[in-house]
C-alpha cells in the first residue's frame, strides 16, 4: 500500500517485471491468462514463473468469461484472487456460478460496461471486489485510454461496503489527477507502465511511487 492506496500492476509476463513491480511496494500482481489479450501468459508459463517468484505480493489470475474447469485449473495454480471480465449478455447465473465456485471473497467482477449503463444490482452480492476498466466495444480492458472518474466515484459512494478498482489507461503521468478526482483507494495499472505490451518500463514503475506519494 502506498499513500493509503493499494496497488496493483498487471499484465506481467515475465519474472524480472513481477519482481521489479513487488520491489515498487504493488500489492498485487495480475496475470492475463486470456489468449486473445497481447499480454497472454499460458497457466504453464505463469507455473514456471510462479515458482520463482518470493513471497509477497497476492497474486490475480486475469480471466475473460472462464469455463468451470479453467477457472478450476486457475485456482489449483494457487492464485489469490480471480479478475474476472465478462460482457453485460452473461447470465447472473453464470456469475453465481464463478462465485460459488471461488468464493465472494477471492471473486473481483469486472463487467464491460457501455458508458450509459452502471453495475447491475443482481451482481453487487456475488462479489465483495469489482474492477471498473475503461469501456472499448472491441475488447476487454487494456484499451490504454482512460475512462469516466465520476462514474467510478458514483459507485464507489453508493456501495462503500464493496472494494473498488480503478482501471484504465492509468500512468505516472495522470495517476495523481485519476486518484484525487475519483477518490479510488485502489488502482489497477498495465500499460501507462509499459514500452510495448507485456514489457514493463522499470523507470515508469519508480514513477508510478512518486505519483501515488502525491495523490
Amino acid at each position: 500500500m502506498l499513500n493509503a492506496i493499494h496497488l496493483k500492476i498487471c499484465g506481467l509476463t515475465t519474472l524480472a517485471d513481477a519482481a521489479a513491480a513487488a520491489g515498487i511496494g504493488a500489492d498485487f500482481l495480475g496475470f492475463i491468462l486470456y489468449p486473445k489479450s497481447p499480454r497472454y501468459l499460458p497457466l504453464a508459463s505463469y507455473r514456471g514463473l510462479a515458482s520463482s517468484l518470493q513471497v509477497g505480493p497476492r497474486r490475480v489470475a486475469v480471466m475473460v468469461e472462464p469455463s468451470a474447469d479453467e477457472l478450476a485449473q486457475a485456482a489449483d495454480t494457487g492464485f489469490d484472487f480471480f479478475q474476472i471480465h465478462y460482457a453485460p449478455s452473461i447470465p447472473v447465473e453464470a456469475i453465481a456460478s464463478w462465485s460459488a465456485q471461488v468464493g465472494p471473497r477471492r471473486l473481483w467482477l469486472a463487467p464491460k460496461l457501455p458508458p450509459a449503463e452502471e453495475v447491475p444490482a443482481a451482481v453487487l452480492p456475488l462479489a465483495n471486489t469489482f474492477l471498473m476498466d475503461t469501456f472499448h466495444a472491441g475488447g476487454f480492458g487494456g484499451s490504454g485510454k482512460t475512462g469516466d472518474w465520476a462514474k467510478f466515484a458514483r459507485h464507489q459512494q453508493a456501495f462503500p461496503e464493496k472494494t473498488w478498482i480503478l482501471a484504465g489507461g492509468l500512468s505516472p503521468e495522470n495517476l495523481t489527477e485519476a486518484v484525487a478526482r475519483s477518490g479510488t483507494l485502489f488502482v489497477d495499472v498495465n500499460s501507462g507502465v509499459e514500452t510495448s505490451p507485456g514489457v514493463k518500463d522499470h523507470a515508469k514503475l519508480a514513477r508510478l511511487v512518486t505519483a501515488l506519494g502525491a495523490a
